[in-house]
């Protein structure tokens, strides 16, 4: 039908037009089986391999039956961006491309792929990215899933997590790569500083906290925000945060070092009466045990003052010990909340098959967070690019105004008209602009 139609002068757009309806009709019907299934966390792969192989499939009928011709391009292009941006299971394609490489790129992932067959998916997943509005909220997924991936030790392969960032480099630019480029290379780092401090503790052996010690140290503009806490460490452990704190004036004295505990974890012996069980624990986990090691029974608000830390973390964690899988605390009364006037003491009658186990906290949903953090830095991204446009122009009417702010913006994310026009007026309150006073329409920037 191609090479009878190609002849013929403008008769190519309704056959491109069919072809695109075609393929929208086809992809709304992916979004639909994904709507339908009830567990869209284990639908996600599912989903975006389907898409892949969409997009395979008619990638090759344009490059073999419609010879590569660019009215066949554009209408693959627009179909793609029509469902490709839909919500689907209350997530985003942003975040469902975001939660596919993770699968691929992390230990233990559902993808079971070789080398070659990765680099090939990567590849396609960084293709749909092109057809994705909100590739912001992608990065920052993504930042937020690397991080995890590194600081856990969950990444399967370090050339792989290379891999993707050169690809998506490659496709959006060093801007949308850079802080987790520079996220790899801090884990690099950390491996060398870990090793001197290990040097500088064998040559001070008087300073050694007595404990195994491995501290990882983050440049903060490169890593997600992550919620700092006055935490009042048990002795044992203020000794070992004392000691690296002392090592690390020594080779940077500028630097001040922020603890973040919630991404700490420790292994700890439990002497129970059967058998001493090693538990694998997070900071705030072990520092409420250690707590035990001075006292038998202790109410919840002698563990909250003790260990200075808010209602909804402490909730979390004394749940976990007492009323989950592993009951390493017994707790008084014996139901499944916990409250502020509950009492715990040690489980001493604890016992498992197993000789090493992990004790798992509850999972928090960081998805809100992620939108959150992302919609303040649109409105950032917003400001500064109306100002760089304005202090190049001058004087330029609304319409343009938001027009080229638009089409600057659209790399990222597509801006919402309502967005750009009050971070006008904010501009205007913050004496960046001002209306012409002849023609409110006018708008002039103000050096």
């Amino acid at each position: 039908m191609y090479r009878l139609f190609h002849r013929i002068d403008k008769v190519l757009e309704p056959v491109s037009n069919m072809f695109k309806q075609h393929v929208v009709a086809e992809g709304m019907v992916l979004v639909q089986q994904a709507e339908d299934t009830t567990n869209s966390k284990s639908e996600t792969p599912f989903f975006v391999r389907k898409l892949i192989e969409l997009y395979n499939k008619y990638m090759a009928y344009v490059t073999n039956c419609f010879a590569n011709n660019s009215l066949f391009h554009k209408a693959l292009n627009e179909a793609f961006e029509v469902f490709c941006n839909k919500i689907v299971s209350g997530c985003s394609s942003a975040e469902l491309l975001a939660s596919y490489c993770d699968n691929i790129l992390k230990k233990g992932g559902s993808e079971k792929l070789s080398d070659d067959a990765i680099e090939e998916m990567l590849d396609k997943v960084v293709k749909l990215l092109a057809y994705i509005n909100d590739k912001d909220l992608f990065v920052e997924f993504c930042k937020k899933k690397l991080s995890r991936r590194l600081l856990f030790d969950k990444s399967a392969n370090d050339d792989h997590e290379r891999l993707i960032l050169t690809k998506l480099k490659q496709q959006c630019g060093g801007h949308f790569t850079s802080k987790m480029e520079g996220m790899l290379t801090d884990l690099t780092l950390a491996k060398e500083n870990q090793n001197k401090f290990q040097e500088y503790l064998s040559n001070n052996p008087s300073t050694s906290p007595g404990i195994d010690i491995t501290v990882t140290i983050l440049t903060s503009g490169f890593w997600p925000s992550y919620k700092s806490c006055d935490l009042s460490l048990p002795v044992e452990m203020a000794k070992c945060v004392q000691v690296f704190n002392e090592f690390y004036q020594t080779k940077a004295k500028h630097r001040k070092l922020t603890w973040i505990y919630s991404l700490g974890t420790c292994n700890v012996n439990g002497k129970f009466d059967s058998k001493t069980i090693e538990l694998i624990l997070g900071t705030y986990q072990a520092a409420v045990l250690l707590l035990f090691n001075s006292s038998d029974r202790l109410s919840y608000s002698e563990i909250k003052s003790q260990l200075n830390l808010a209602d909804d973390d402490l909730i979390r964690l004394l749940q976990s010990l007492s009323c989950a899988k592993y009951k390493i605390l017994i707790k008084e009364p014996s139901n499944t909340t916990v409250s502020s006037s509950d009492h715990f003491e040690f489980n001493s009658k604890f016992t498992d098959r197993m000789r090493r186990i992990r004790v798992p906290l509850p999972p928090v949903d960081e998805r809100k967070k992620v939108v959150e953090d992302v919609g303040k830095d649109r409105r950032y991204a917003i400001d500064a690019c109306i100002v760089r446009i304005m202090k190049s122009r001058k004087v330029l009417p609304h319409q343009q105004l938001v027009a080229e702010c638009v089409e600057h913006l659209s790399s990222m994310f597509k801006p919402d008209l309502k967005a750009i026009k009050k971070q006008m007026e904010d501009l205007i309150t913050r004496d960046y602009l001002e209306r012409d006073q002849e023609n409110p329409n006018l708008f002039k920037y103000l050096a």
